[in-house]
């Protein structure tokens, strides 16, 4: 992963949008990794994979709910209750 200082990425932003478009780019802060870029496509595989792992925890947590005993009417009761 390459990486460039936050004044060397605003002073070449239009060369490091190429260089995202190949590989993510670390920007430094004061010789701090700060931030990163990704091309757009990186971002969409990153946001997909994060949904599908979060759906896959849903079910997880709600076939162990279920298992325990857990019924919507239960559900609802704790969610209403003061």
């Amino acid at each position: 992963m390459k990486q460039v200082s936050a004044n060397e990425a605003k002073q070449s932003l239009g060369k490091v949008i190429d260089t995202v478009q190949r590989e993510p780019v670390v920007i430094q802060r004061y010789n701090r990794d700060a931030a990163v870029m990704l091309s757009m496509q990186d971002y969409e595989k990153l946001t997909a994979l994060n949904i599908e792992e979060f759906d896959r925890f849903c079910d997880r947590v709600g076939e162990r709910a279920k298992k325990r005993g857990l019924t919507t009417s239960k559900l609802k009761r704790i969610l209403n209750a003061d």
